[in-house]
């Protein structure tokens, strides 16, 4: 099975498991762009503006931080659930170079990314399922985390003065969150998706993020418990996510069962 293949899988999840095939389209930018400080400003300031003027928030009730974290967290969720969808679903490891990989502006939604053709591909063999499951962790976080979403993290951390236990809480949390929409799509491969993202998380820089918790033990979906706060609720009205620390007890545990029973 090659690369393509692997990812048409993982895209019939939904456009947030989606790269296209790239093109030599003008409007696409290279990786590379989003290590640069002024185009993560620019993206920033354009993602704040459409917020303020979704909801009719004063400009000062929204600072740049809170969005700069939010728009992390989506753009880690564009990089992470198409691999992650990729090997849960179709068994093989999509491992793309940065400089095979390409982005373009959107008003709203998914970040659209664009990939080569010629990808590397993954497909840990080994002879017990918990090796196996060792091996796609450990390349999902050498080449995806690390190759990938590492020195973009690092990028808004300097450009944004973020703390990176709140950015790579965000990566958790994107991880974690693919792997429970991977779990509501295709719940025969819920069980295969929530081990490796159990697996991913038990290594740095990712150990220590959050834990992943299976609450129904008939039901193989696992849910996430930061150890940190993307930072949203400091927007008027925005509240915490289901899986931020501050979040009640009482209300995760609802949230969970309303989640499993879709």
């Amino acid at each position: 099975m090659t690369s393509a293949e692997a990812l048409r899988a993982a895209a019939a999840v939904g456009p947030y498991f989606t790269w296209e095939p790239w093109s030599a389209d003008p409007d696409w930018r290279p990786l590379a762009a989003l290590t640069d400080g002024d185009v993560l400003a620019e993206r920033v300031a354009a993602a704040r503006t459409a917020l303020i003027g979704m909801f009719g928030l004063p400009e000062d009730d929204v600072p740049e931080r809170v969005i700069a974290s939010v728009t992390f967290l989506g753009l880690a969720s564009r990089l992470l659930s198409p691999p992650l969808g990729a090997v849960a679903l179709a068994g093989r490891l999509p491992v793309p170079r940065p400089d095979q990989l390409w982005w373009r502006p959107a008003p709203g939604g998914p970040w659209p990314i664009a990939y080569a053709a010629d990808l590397a591909i993954a497909a840990p063999a080994a002879a017990d399922r918990a090796a196996a499951d060792g091996a796609a962790a450990g390349d999902f976080v050498t080449g995806l985390v690390d190759g990938l979403v590492a020195p973009v993290l690092r990028a808004f951390r300097d450009r944004f003065v973020l703390s990176p236990q709140v950015l790579w809480g965000n990566v958790a949390s994107a991880l974690a969150g693919a792997a429970g929409l991977l779990a509501g799509q295709r719940p025969d491969r819920a069980e295969a998706a929530g081990r490796l993202v159990e697996r991913i998380l038990e290594i740095p820089p990712l150990a220590g993020t959050g834990t992943l918790v299976r609450p129904d033990p008939a039901n193989a979906r696992r849910f996430l418990v930061r150890h940190n706060c993307c930072l949203y609720y400091r927007i008027p009205g925005g509240g915490t996510c289901g899986d931020c620390v501050l979040t009640p007890a009482q209300d995760r545990v609802r949230a969970w069962q309303s989640a499993a029973e879709r």
